[in-house]
Order: C-alpha cells, then structure tokens, then sequence
C-alpha cells in the first residue's frame, strides 16, 4: 500500500464522502517541493490534462495525460494523478526494476529502455494510476514533468499547485 508522505489525506477517490468545502489538499511527492491537489477548486476545465498531454504525447492526444479530471458530484471535480508514493507498489513489483525514483525531483520515474511492457505495476498500483501505453508499449505515469508539472502550470483555478 502507499504510504503517502508526512501525514497527508488519503486520495480523495478513496476518501469517505468529502464535501469539497472541508476537503483538505492532497500532497503529492515527498520532500522539498510537491504538487499538491486540491479538488474544491477545480473547475473541471480539463486544462491540466491538455497541458500534460501536450507535456508528454504532443497536440491533441489527450488519451497521453497522466492525470485525470473525474466528475465528483454537482459541479465537483477531482483531479487524480500518482501519488510519488514512498514505498510504491508498481516499483515493488516490477521484475526488471524499471521504476526508480529520480533524486532531484523525487518522482517515480518509468525507464522505458528497461520496462518489457509486462503490466504488472498497473495491476499493482492501489490508486489505477499506472497506464499502460498501447503505442510503446509500456508503463508510463506521472514523473511530475522533470521538476515543473505542466498540469499545475496551466491551472486556471490553482487546484494543482507545486510548491
């Protein structure tokens, strides 16, 4: 299971009824700096996950977002992405090690020269956010953009913010 860092909330996907008013942020990633996610503000626009396609497929291939805008009630949104979890089981269970935690940005990162496309890591993850790439055919998820996620760059609503 993820142990998310320093006492943050669970996920709101797996939280009991939030409100969206009382809702503390998700904080995601470990030390320095973290994207935190806060589902009372987002609009649902789905801007992040353009800006973080365009990040990582180019123009227009929106199905290339590591994160996902999902309804969460009347005009309620949440915004699920990977957690940076500390003890990651899509890391634990990947038989060639091809997720490694990058030291500058603290993200779990997925070599595609090492993964062989097996899956089991998106079976693994807790949260269902490990995809599997049908074109490449291999693991990706979010790496938090080398240190400057595109999602919370282009936030409108400042529900994704990294600091």
């Amino acid at each position: 299971m993820c142990a998310s860092p320093a006492s943050s909330p669970r996920p709101a996907s797996v939280s009991p009824a939030w409100s969206g008013e009382k809702a503390p942020p998700l904080v995601v990633g470990a030390v320095e700096r973290t994207l935190v996610v806060m589902p009372r503000r987002c609009i649902g626009c789905r801007t992040c996950e353009l800006a973080c396609s365009f990040a990582h497929g180019g123009p227009g291939r929106m199905a290339r977002a590591r994160i996902r805008v999902h309804p969460a009630g009347e005009k309620r949104f949440v915004q699920i992405t990977c957690l940076q979890c500390e003890n990651a089981a899509c890391a634990k269970v990947c038989p060639v090690q091809a997720i490694a935690r990058d030291e500058r940005t603290r993200a779990l990162v997925v070599s595609l020269e090492r993964c062989v496309g097996c899956g089991l890591c998106e079976a693994a993850c807790p949260f269902g956010h490990m995809h599997f790439d049908r074109e490449t055919r291999r693991a990706e998820k979010c790496d938090l953009c080398g240190g400057n996620p595109a999602c919370a760059a282009f936030c409108p609503a400042k529900a994704l913010e990294y600091r």
